[in-house]
């Protein structure tokens, strides 16, 4: 199944979509995962703010990311990691909103990505209660893992994405994006690059 794309999560201190102080990543090829990375990030002064709120929910505090590189200094890593796949994330909006506003915080160009979300092919490819990612990520045959740890959520969106594409017999993510009535969608250069032709 030649399924290629690489998951990412992130978690953030506060509201701002500029707070991201966690990401895992998780690269899969061929369906299968091929490699995973997680760090901390210390996210940037005026956005730096650790909320009781945030922390009740990923436990990750001030005191956690003090010796962690800043955004702009692990862009490159998390780009190169990536390395032009579709990213694919639970609720993507959250997640690219989240590198967008880093960098539009630490005066970074935004990187060019095309992206799925898997909260909109778990709603076209399971019948669920609830498609929260612990409870979409279990229809895929992906339980038990610490929801909120950045690289378990990638690993499970991940899975949900394997799992659908499997389900539909999707040859690769544009495939199983047209299958499940899902868009792919665009940030950076490439949301510029598909934007609609307006005409004056």
């Amino acid at each position: 199944m030649p399924v290629n794309f690489t998951a990412i999560d992130f978690e953030t201190a506060n509201s701002s979509s500029a707070s991201a102080c966690s990401v895992g990543l998780v690269k899969v090829r061929d369906g299968i995962v091929v490699d995973k990375a997680s760090w901390f990030i210390k996210p940037p002064v005026g956005h730096d703010a650790f909320l009781e709120w945030n922390t009740r929910i990923h436990g990750i505090v001030e005191e956690d990311v003090a010796d962690a590189l800043g955004w702009a200094q692990q862009l490159p890593d998390l780009i190169a990691f990536a390395d032009g796949d579709h990213l694919v994330a639970h609720n993507a909006r959250f997640d690219m909103g989240v590198i967008s506003g880093a960098c539009a915080a630490t005066l970074q160009e935004t990187p060019s990505f095309d992206y799925l979300c898997s909260l909109q092919v778990a709603r076209k490819t399971y019948n669920l209660d609830s498609y929260r990612l612990p409870v979409a990520a279990m229809a895929a045959g992906f339980e038990d893992f610490r929801h909120h740890d950045a690289l378990a959520d990638a690993e499970a969106c991940a899975a949900i994405i394997v799992h659908a594409a499997k389900r539909h017999e999707a040859t690769d993510i544009p495939h199983l994006a047209t299958i499940a009535g899902a868009n792919i969608k665009s940030i950076g250069a490439a949301a510029a690059d598909n934007a609609p032709m307006v005409l004056s």
